[in-house]
């Protein structure tokens, strides 16, 4: 993974694979690139591995060497990268980057030479002697890190062999100069003034001329300032000159870039089972009812059945519905059969055409064919259902076009699942019988680390439908869903309400999202599907997620796992089996956007499709999350609206994201008046009629050209 973060230098771990570059605002394009490639380098050839205790070198000298091997192979491996490298260390080299001008090179060590010859040996001369050329030599031939760390060690004895050897000329020729010439040491020690110990110190650092001998008391009191083991240590100065100018082609931005990953969540604790949830809606109903049967017998009235309204009307919803199923189905086997024949061959069988041998004169092919059509793909579709608050207005709406779709999965054999994202599942319980909350099994999602972004505790994919269950099941169970879907409505007053459990949350929408990185394979491998389509029902858009970082705590001295904020300005979401960074976007939607462009880059077979059921005056608003006034399809989609109260967003995260308007969905279908209807009133049903039904065949046909 590569990171721009507020570091002075480029780095690269060997052992988590990051390389670390830094934010080089100043540095030339030319310059960037030999920097970015060099780095890359050491990540593609430099091993993960803890080479300290095999040879006593120090690191300075491996670097030199190493820098050497990894730029060759990087060259030999990209052989565009040899222009970058000479006009890169060509630029460098102009601007002094190794602060080499005013000084003479040739008093230079063989470390800081060997290094100037690799690099800019092409702008600068350098000699070497017999032994000095056989060392560059055997750094030039090293093409495994262990003839590294040969050529190194050899590198290091001979500088230091170098350095001790100038050492003693530098002594002797200092003994040679202070003999004879040091006061007597008690005139140092007696003195107390603080002048008389800088004359002391004064006449210690001035011989006297014509004096060749060792004053021996003086000598023993001179203290070097460095052991003769330190002085004696080489170093590459040419180096450190480099990383100082390195460092100034950093830039002043203020922010400090942040990465963040997707955590692989356990979903045995995400998902909630479909037969628990409907054992918790299933509870929740009998209870309503036998504590009103219990109470109307005490008040000594006739109990009434509280969901007989509520049943009725989905009976008569389904039977309206068959005909948009039917249309659906129609349209899936027609461009399924339409694929096949388009995948169609014909091949010659090798046997002769008795019925046409009599053409032979004029007829070569005198073959019988046979035509071969493919099996069409295996489908699957995964549903992701919005059940926060916002949505109570618009629920039994949206569960509509739901419907239609499980009806039609379940006519074509498609195997299906339906997810509602909540937070509320996963919540302390209140046990009214015996007063006191229950504590909730709250098992960890994901492992928890630095850098992962935040999936709530609390959050649940609550699995309401499925394909696994019989036809008979299946039906209680949307009946279940219907039933809450009705009594979520502002606007409706219904005679029973919802376990504390299946009530509306917040909107973990992002976390959803997230949680479809484990859901997506294991639906297809469960049922040996060969194409997945995904579709989420939701009203809006979901708060930005935070990530795992350390902080340090007034109490604590070790940092402790805390949250930092993702913003749009500095953070990247990176993806690291894919290879990919993605920038966060702005607002809302913009985050979800980016989740959403990492799921089809990583699931490339998969249709991701949203269908967001909106109220009129919050239309426009959408709308322009996505377009301006000034865009090409501004216009269009503002003549879907009005034509057919519906539009298609296309430049979202979703391949297409459908805007349905909630006031036409809810109008039934049916062409229905009163006896008594005058001719305007049946006009104005058969045109409501009408629009309903254009306005549902246009996006069931545009749902299914996507996932046929």
């Amino acid at each position: 993974m590569v990171e721009h973060k507020k570091v002075s230098t480029a780095c690269f771990n060997v052992h988590t694979r990051v390389l670390t570059l830094p934010l080089w605002e100043k540095a030339s394009g030319t310059v960037y690139d030999l920097l970015v490639g060099h780095e890359v380098g050491h990540a593609l050839f430099t091993p993960d591995e803890d080479w300290l205790d095999k040879v006593k070198v120090p690191p300075q000298f491996v670097n030199v060497v190493e820098d050497a091997r990894v730029e060759k192979l990087m060259k030999r491996k990209y052989a565009g990268l040899a222009k970058t490298f000479y006009n890169g260390y060509k630029e460098l080299n102009e601007e002094d980057f190794f602060q080499v001008s005013d000084d003479d090179i040739s008093t230079f060590n063989l470390a800081d030479r060997v290094n100037l010859y690799f690099k800019i040996g092409n702008f600068i001369t350098l000699d070497f002697n017999p032994e000095e050329q056989q060392i560059i030599n055997l750094i030039a031939a090293s093409e495994t890190f262990a003839d590294v760390l040969i050529a190194a060690e050899e590198l290091y004895k001979y500088c230091k062999k170098e350095k001790e050897q100038q050492q003693k000329v530098a002594d002797f020729d200092s003994h040679e100069t202070q003999g004879g010439s040091q006061s007597p040491a008690n005139e140092i020690v007696e003195s107390n003034d603080s002048s008389s110990e800088e004359e002391g110190e004064s006449n210690k650092s001035q011989p006297e001329e014509g004096d060749g001998s060792y004053g021996g008391t003086a000598q023993e009191d001179q203290t070097p300032t460095k052991s003769g083991s330190e002085e004696s240590e080489p170093e590459v100065r040419t180096a450190d000159s480099l990383e100082e100018k390195i460092r100034d082609l950093v830039g002043n931005d203020p922010y400090e870039n942040t990465y963040v990953e997707i955590p692989k969540l356990n979903l045995d604790t995400v998902i909630a089972k479909n037969s628990e949830v409907h054992k918790e809606i299933d509870t929740s109903f009998d209870q309503q009812q036998k504590l009103h049967e219990n109470h109307a017998n005490e008040k000594g009235y006739a109990p009434i059945n509280l969901y007989q309204q509520t049943d009725l009307e989905f009976k008569k919803f389904k039977s309206s519905a068959q005909k948009e199923v039917n249309y659906l189905v129609k349209e899936f086997e027609c461009r399924k059969a339409a694929d096949q024949y388009a995948r169609a061959s014909t091949s010659r069988t090798g046997i002769l055409d008795t019925a046409r041998l009599h053409t032979y004169k004029y007829n070569e092919d005198l073959f019988k064919k046979i035509s071969v059509i493919p099996d069409g793909k295996n489908h699957g579709l995964v549903f992701v259902l919005d059940w926060s608050g916002s949505m109570s207005d618009v629920m039994l709406d949206t569960c509509k076009q739901l419907f239609n779709l499980v009806w039609f999965c379940k006519k074509v054999s498609i195997p299906f699942e339906v997810y509602a994202f909540t937070n509320e599942w996963r919540r302390v319980e209140y046990d009214y019988e015996n007063d006191k909350y229950l504590a909730a099994d709250r098992k960890q999602h994901y492992e928890k680390k630095e850098g992962l972004l935040v999936v709530d505790e609390t959050f649940s994919m609550m699995n309401i439908l499925t394909s696994k269950v019989s036809g008979k099941e299946l039906e209680h169970q949307l009946l279940n869903i219907w039933r809450l879907a009705s009594c979520f409505s502002r606007t409706y007053s219904s005679p029973y309400t919802y376990s504390n459990r299946m009530s509306l949350s917040g909107t973990p929408l992002n976390e959803a999202l997230i949680s479809l990185h484990q859901i997506l394979p294991k639906f297809q491998k469960d049922n040996k599907l060969q194409k997945v389509q995904c579709i989420v029902l939701t009203d809006g858009e979901a708060s930005q997620l935070v990530y795992h970082k350390e902080v340090r705590r007034s109490y604590s001295d070790k940092p402790v796992l805390g949250s930092g904020y993702v913003y749009p300005e500095n953070t990247f979401l990176r993806d690291r089996k894919l290879g990919t960074t993605y920038n966060v976007d702005y607002g809302y939607s913009g985050f979800t956007d980016t989740l959403l462009r990492n799921l089809k880059d990583k699931f490339s077979s998969t249709n991701f499709i949203g269908i967001r059921v909106i109220e009129s005056r919050y239309a426009q608003r959408f709308i322009s999350l996505y377009h301006s006034q000034t865009d090409k399809q501004w216009e269009k989609i503002q003549s879907d609206w009005k034509k057919l109260r519906s539009f298609t967003i296309t430049n979202s995260g979703y391949d297409a994201y459908f805007g349905l308007s909630a006031t036409a969905l809810s109008q039934d279908t049916e062409f229905e008046v009163a006896e008594d209807a005058t001719k305007s009133q049946i006009k104005s049903a058969f045109a409501k009629s009408l629009k309903t039904k254009k306005l549902n065949k246009k996006v069931l046909g545009e749902f299914i050209s996507l996932v046929a």
